[in-house]
């Protein structure tokens, strides 16, 4: 009707008689909506035997299965197993399925005298998935319609084909939205996806904000049809609300000399080029001595303070030796070690817990980076039996890796994130040591090993997550002696006080982020500029990051520049940046190539022309995902580490050869201090700078330099640039940083950090949960001091505070706490926006921001919190009753007409409560449980997300635990 090809009768039948006829055979069906893309349906599905049927495709994520009701159930099972997010759809039909045949004469004969008519506006249609002629929709289309799957994504990836760019759902809620935006995003196409109404707010005002929405994102509105009456008025110049939001700067003019405030004008002078100004400032006769010497100082100045700038970011990691340390160390309880199969350090390993006095006991896991996590979970629980609780536990899992493994994801890296999650899961709080070898340079030596290295770069990680479960990691040579078992031991046992260490010679180095200037010594001469000849490739190079390197290439005189990404020349930007580029006399070639496909790769390569042969490799290709580590799963490994670690593996590979002048790869900080949700990525990066270091080894050339944020794009400001800076990690100006990337190539080096730190905000963030040696040194000692003792004011400020409150209004005093952290997290103004019962995932808190809440709450609370805290506990109302419980504060005293909880009630409530479906029906507990909770036929519906668990009883519990992953779909 919309599009012209039906009259509004012949619309009116279509809509009322086919749901007649679907009412008519209504009962014996339904449908699932399963969170996976057609093809990942088609697999779950294929041992159904046609019971079941994939009813509409709507995006990647997105597909919908109909059929019978009992092929359902066991599908949403199976879906459950499998971690896979599935929702029951409340209908009792199976449309776009087998049961629909039966349908056909009648759907056909109901619908015998429409007209349909050619229209004029183009119809996509989701039965074939392309443009259909509208005059085929007679009652055999609407039939098939009916019964054939659902081709949405299909049709929205020919719209987005056909150069289609908005698209405005209309419904009464957005359903469809998610799909097309999904669907754009998998076709690497920018989009605007916007809706009409939403549920609950379905009047004028939610359809004027989502004509807003469209509007600023850049689609015409036709105000005037809108809003007829209306008249176009100046906004007022005031603010509106007179809230200030930009940060007051801080004079320093007070404290500065005459002197000084005189050389900064005399320099502002010079900066500007004013001659005028410096000949008066000089009292010279006259310019034109000063005029031909302007223009050199000026650029002196200029470089002066840029490098002056650059120092300050500049950072490597080195080594210290410690000393005074005891011979061995002494172990006491159970020490479990994880070892994978035929593991050459498994007796060394043993041999010196045991001679320390550890009672050892060894579980060996498979070398498959599929290792099952709820397995692992059951045999950690086996494994550590009834005994006493474990003293700690040794992974040597990351040992198996070969340098360069051909998998994505090194199956050490793998093994570490599932071995961290299953020991969540069962529970175990003993401090995990993951032992490598070859992993990390010290001093002369480079790292030989970078698999290995990239599991480093998941502890980093593991140890701001889950400060209270994370031991450290250990760095151990390839044949280590007995010596080097009593060195193990004595870090284990916590003699150190570290949690990144190596240990070679006999003796133990702790890591450490140190400042690095440039060279500064002007009696040296400067290094002479590397000058780019033949062919240089930047994998990433249309990307924000990768199109300022370009930019300096051709500066530098590049003859040709072979910049390689996904798109290649559809990139956004992408021919105007060749463009760009070419003007400044560089020859630009745009290649759509994905580096983790070697053969698409090789091609790539193999077409490099003959006159400019291909002499250096630039890899700032790569794909940012923040998930916490208990989150991670095994596609996730493989997207993040795909661009990074196969990548540039293929690129070592199959360049090795070639002699290159340059091979730098452009890592990040999540490799050297970790990050909250970047276990992934920090592994990839760990592993790129160690890759340097082994190339460097086998005589070829290797330059790593992490990064920080950049300003105005680049994986570390997209999506987080304002999150970081609140952790105080400042975007760097995308000139400066390629000018520190110009040093570090010109001098040759390696291992390079450049960061722009606040080190007064982000040491005390960073460290808020545990300890850092790795940065100590470069925290101020009366700033930490300071942020220390305030903490431990608010600490005992609270304690005291709820100590002296009634019973009941404690709970109220942690909710008020939790809410107004929430806000300030989410940088809300006013802590009361935050709902007591607004689940936290509907505010838009994720992994990092999560972390940030956690690492308050600790602050305040004093306690050490889980990182999935407000995953576990799911909105402030959760939270607060679990901190009351830990702080042994809980609303302990009944209401009028309720019965006194028992002793230990609130703390069973809730376990139970954060235990997911899928563990209770593993540990076989869920029979048991429905069991007790069988007293009465009338099951509590599921309470809303801010009911307290206090008042809940044992039935309810229960139906919330069975509807919780179906609430979350």
């Amino acid at each position: 009707m919309v599009a012209g090809g039906l009259s509004l009768e012949d619309g009116a039948r279509v809509v009322a008689l086919r749901s007649r006829a679907i009412l008519a055979g209504a009962g014996a069906g339904g449908m699932v909506s399963v969170a996976l893309g057609r093809a990942g349906v088609d697999e779950l599905i294929g041992g159904f035997g046609g019971r079941l049927s994939v009813a509409a495709a709507n995006g990647p994520g997105s597909t919908v299965v109909s059929g019978e009701p009992g092929a359902l159930e066991e599908l949403l099972g199976l879906c459950e197993v499998r971690e896979v997010r599935a929702r029951r759809i409340p209908v009792d039909y199976a449309s776009h399925s087998a049961q629909v045949e039966e349908l056909r004469e009648r759907i056909v004969t109901d619908l015998a005298g429409l007209t349909p008519v050619s229209s004029t506006v183009p119809l996509y249609s989701t039965l074939t998935g392309g443009v259909i002629d509208t005059a085929s929709m007679d009652g055999g289309y609407w039939f098939d319609n009916l019964r054939s799957t659902v081709r949405f994504d299909d049709a929205t990836r020919a719209l987005l084909g056909d150069g289609r760019s908005v698209f405005v759902e209309c419904s009464p809620h957005p359903v469809l939205a998610i799909g097309v935006q999904e669907t754009a995003e998998a076709a690497e196409t920018d989009a605007v996806v916007v809706g009409s109404l939403r549920r609950d707010e379905g009047g004028a005002e939610q359809f004027l904000t989502a004509l807003s929405e469209a509007w600023v994102a850049g689609v015409e509105v036709d105000w005037t049809s809108v809003i007829p009456a209306g008249s176009r008025v100046e906004l007022p110049t005031y603010a509106f609300q007179h809230e200030r939001y930009w940060l007051e700067s801080t004079s320093t003019s007070a404290g500065k000399s005459v002197v000084e405030t005189e050389d900064a004008g005399f320099w502002d002078a010079v900066e500007r080029g004013d001659l005028a100004e410096l000949t008066d400032t000089l009292e010279l006769d006259s310019s034109q001595e000063l005029g031909t010497v302007l223009p050199a100082l000026s650029a002196w100045r200029t470089r002066r303070r840029q490098d002056t700038t650059i120092d300050t970011w500049r950072y490597r990691v080195e080594w210290t030796p410690l000393t005074q340390l005891p011979a061995t160390g002494e172990l006491s309880g159970t020490w479990l070690v994880v070892v994978p199969p035929a593991c050459e350090l498994t007796k060394w390993a043993t041999t010196a817990l045991r001679a320390a006095g550890a009672d050892v006991v060894e579980l060996e896991v498979g070398d498959d980076p599929a290792v099952d996590r709820d397995a692992l979970a059951a045999r950690l629980k086996e494994t550590a039996g009834p005994r006493e609780p474990l003293s700690g536990v040794l992974s040597l899992t990351a040992t198996a890796d070969a340098a360069l493994p051909a998998a994505t994801v090194p199956a050490g890296v793998a093994a570490t994130v599932t071995l961290v999650q299953a020991l969540g899961d069962a529970r175990i709080a003993a401090p995990l040591w993951t032992l490598t070898h070859g992993a990390v340079s010290t001093r002369d030596e480079s790292a030989d090993n970078p698999a290995q290295a990239a599991v480093w770069g998941v502890g980093r990680v593991a140890a701001l997550e889950h400060p209270d479960r994370w031991g450290g990691l250990v760095d151990v040579p390839t044949a280590p002696d007995s010596t080097a078992g009593d060195l193990l031991t004595v870090i284990l046992a916590g003699g150190t006080g570290e949690d990144q260490l190596a240990v070679r010679d006999r003796a133990v180095s702790a890591r450490r982020l140190v400042r690095a200037p440039q060279d500064s010594d002007t009696g040296r001469p400067a290094p002479s500029a590397w000058t780019p000849t033949g062919t240089v490739l930047v994998t990433g190079g249309t990307g924000a990051i990768g199109a300022e390197v370009a930019r300096w290439l051709a500066g530098r005189g590049a003859p040709h520049l072979l910049l390689v990404g996904r798109r290649g020349e559809r990139a956004d930007g992408a021919r105007e940046l060749a463009e760009e580029l070419t003007a400044l006399g560089t020859t630009v070639t745009l290649a759509a190539c994905d580096v983790s496909d070697r053969d698409a790769l090789a091609e790539v390569l193999a077409a490099v022309p003959a006159k400019w042969p291909l002499t250096a490799v630039l890899h700032a290709a790569g794909v940012d995902g923040v998930t916490a580590l208990d989150e991670v799963d095994a596609d996730h490994l493989g997207t993040v580490l795909g661009a990074k670690v196969t990548g540039a593996r293929q690129l070592h590979d199959l360049t090795r050869e070639m002699n290159l002048e340059q091979f730098v790869v452009f890592s990040s900080g999540a490799a050297v201090w970790g990050g909250g949700g970047q276990g992934a990525y920090a592994a990839g990066n760990a592993f790129l700078d160690a890759l340097a270091g082994h190339r460097r080894r086998l005589g070829l050339a290797g330059t790593s330099v992490a990064w920080g944020s950049w300003a105005g794009g680049g994986l570390a400001a997209s999506g987080g640039a304002d999150r970081l800076r609140r952790l105080g990690v400042i975007p760097m100006e995308p000139a400066l940083a390629v000018r520190a990337l110009a040093c570090a190539i010109d001098r040759h080096e390696d291992g390079l950090v450049v960061a722009d730190i606040d080190w007064d905000v982000f040491g005390p963030a960073f460290t808020a949960g545990r300890p850092s040696p790795l940065i100590a040194a470069l925290l101020d000692d009366r700033t930490t001091d300071v942020a220390d003792e305030q903490g431990a004011d608010e600490t005992s400020a609270l304690h005291d505070r709820l100590s002296a409150a009634p019973a009941r209004q404690r709970r109220q005093i942690l909710l008020d706490l939790v809410r107004t952290e929430a806000a300030a997290v989410l940088r809300y103004r006013d802590g009361q926006v935050v709902e007591a019962a607004q689940a936290f995932k509907d505010l838009g808190l994720d992994s990092l921001t999560a972390v940030e809440l956690r690492d308050r709450l600790s602050r305040l609370t004093g306690l050490r919190l889980p990182v999935s805290l407000a995953f576990n506990h799911r909105n402030p109302a959760g939270v607060a009753a679990y901190l009351g419980s830990q702080l042994g504060v809980a609303d302990d005293e009944p209401a009028p007409g309720e019965q006194p909880a028992e002793p230990g009630e609130d703390a069973v409530r809730n376990a139970l409560a954060t235990i997911p479906l899928a563990r209770l029906r593993a540990e076989g507990l869920m029979d048991a449980l429905l069991r007790l909770a069988d007293g009465t036929d009338d099951m509590p519906a599921p309470t809303a997300d801010g009911d307290s668990l206090d008042e809940l009883d044992a039935d309810a519990l229960i139906n919330m635990a069975l509807n919780a992953d179906r609430d979350d779909a």
